[in-house]
């Protein structure tokens, strides 16, 4: 059924929407995380090809900062003229993000091969995890256009109201990527290769789910060739609030290069390879609070659209709420559990040695996060741009990147990189969220 958001609890709302989300957002994560384990246990050279998968998340983060860019920076807008019913300025946001999209994935592809010796080195690459780095990188990069199809258009999908749909798209191509890891990379002896290979063919076929629901009869508002014309008005406001969704995963690009660049020059390859995996568990303890706040958004965005500011306020208390209940629990879980946790992804003591502290400092303060979220969503939701934009600036860039650079010379070493994300938590979380309420969430009065 297509839903209307402006009916019902807005708590049960959200919830319809998240569960779906929080389902494909940990059917996602399995695309990388799986194969981190497997290559992580791939015996002797297991801890060095992990490392060299470490090397290319900045430029996977990348990749994925234009699918956010135009693909997902166009659904608020998409889904608050929804709202309002106008149905035909909807159907142009929706072909204008897919032309934005296709586009951005045929140049990165080109730009990829050309620049990824020069940037994986400027990343922090020796010669020997180089070597892993870039067999992994040559396969994922054939299949960027998937890849930035997939993700970027799925909100789309649930912003009409079909979450399952939606959650169905990832959950085929992870269960491709699941089924055909083990096949490429051991019984196929093609080790961090079949791992990439596995993700591609993973995301070509999530990537062609989402285009036949969008192009199919179920959708309410389908894309089709006359909307895909450049629309000055439609593109524009994708590109403008999409910035915001851009710089957040941009800041990710700029931490993940300062950080693995720092960590090599202070500690080697062993600490990269820490860092990989610190990275893998906060991806997982993120899911859940991302699936409430991507379930939340369009409903918040929804209800604006059609005048109902007091159902747009209680969609941003349930996101502060939920979302704080759950950091605290993962802390927790963290903190006491260290060992766990990095067990899953290598069996290489020294690795685990290393690391076990440098978890527990990374997570300290993760309960902010949730602050940092509700903030940023509400913005988001709102169209609001400028203070979306800013808040990711400030956090990732003002504090974290100045941080990594800074702590390591002060004599804290290596503890000084995981300890600039705890302090930007703390910092940048508290002055988002007072900020969105004394600004946005006031507008809703």
């Amino acid at each position: 059924m297509q839903n209307d958001f402006s009916k019902g609890p807005v708590w049960k709302n959200i919830i319809s929407q998240a569960l779906p989300l929080t389902v494909a957002q940990v059917v996602h994560l399995l695309y990388n995380v799986v194969d981190r384990i497997y290559i992580g246990h791939m015996g002797e050279e297991g801890s060095m090809a992990l490392t060299g998968v470490g090397l290319t998340f900045p430029v996977l983060t990348l990749i994925m900062a234009f699918a956010a860019l135009f693909g997902m920076g166009g659904v608020p807008l998409f889904a608050i003229e929804r709202g309002a019913g106008d149905e035909g300025k909807a159907a142009r946001i929706l072909g204008n993000s897919f032309t934005l999209t296709l586009c951005a994935g045929l140049i990165l592809t080109a730009l990829g091969y050309i620049f990824m010796r020069p940037a994986l080195f400027a990343i922090g690459a020796s010669e020997e995890s180089y070597r892993y780095a870039s067999e992994y990188l040559k396969i994922y990069l054939a299949g960027t256009v998937f890849s930035v199809i997939a993700t970027g258009l799925v909100g789309y999908v649930n912003a009409q109201g079909f979450p399952r749909t939606g959650m169905l798209s990832v959950v085929i191509g992870c269960a491709v990527n699941i089924a055909l890891d083990p096949l490429f990379i051991f019984a196929f002896r093609m080790g961090i290769a079949g791992a990439a290979l596995a993700t591609v063919i993973s995301q070509a076929v999530s990537a062609a789910w989402v285009l036949a629901f969008l192009f199919g009869k179920k959708a309410a508002i389908k894309l089709k060739l006359k909307n895909m014309k450049p629309d000055p008005g439609a593109a524009g406001g994708i590109v403008r609030l999409g910035t915001s969704n851009f710089i957040m995963q941009a800041t990710n690009f700029a931490v993940q290069v300062t950080c693995n660049s720092t960590l090599h020059a202070y500690g080697g390859d062993l600490y990269v390879g820490v860092m990989t995996v610190t990275n893998s568990i906060r991806e997982i303890f993120t899911l859940p609070i991302n699936g409430i706040v991507n379930g939340a958004q369009p409903v918040i965005s929804y209800n604006f659209g059609a005048g109902e500011y007091k159902r747009a306020r209680e969609g941003i208390n349930f996101n502060t709420l939920s979302g704080s209940a759950f950091t605290v629990l993962a802390w927790l879980l963290v903190f006491f559990c260290p060992s766990l946790w990095f067990g899953i992804f290598t069996d290489d003591p020294a690795m685990t040695e290393a690391g076990i502290d440098m978890l527990r400092i990374y997570f300290f303060g993760f309960a902010f996060m949730a602050l940092q979220f509700s903030g940023q969503s509400a913005f988001q939701a709102l169209g609001d741009a400028r203070h979306a934009i800013f808040f990711s600036l400030l956090r990732k860039v003002v504090i974290v990147v100045t941080l990594t650079l800074l702590l390591p010379t002060m004599g804290f070493g290596v503890r000084g990189v995981f300890l600039a994300e705890p302090i930007s938590n703390v910092v940048g979380g508290t002055v988002c969220y007072l900020t969105m309420r004394r600004t946005a969430y006031r507008r809703l009065a």
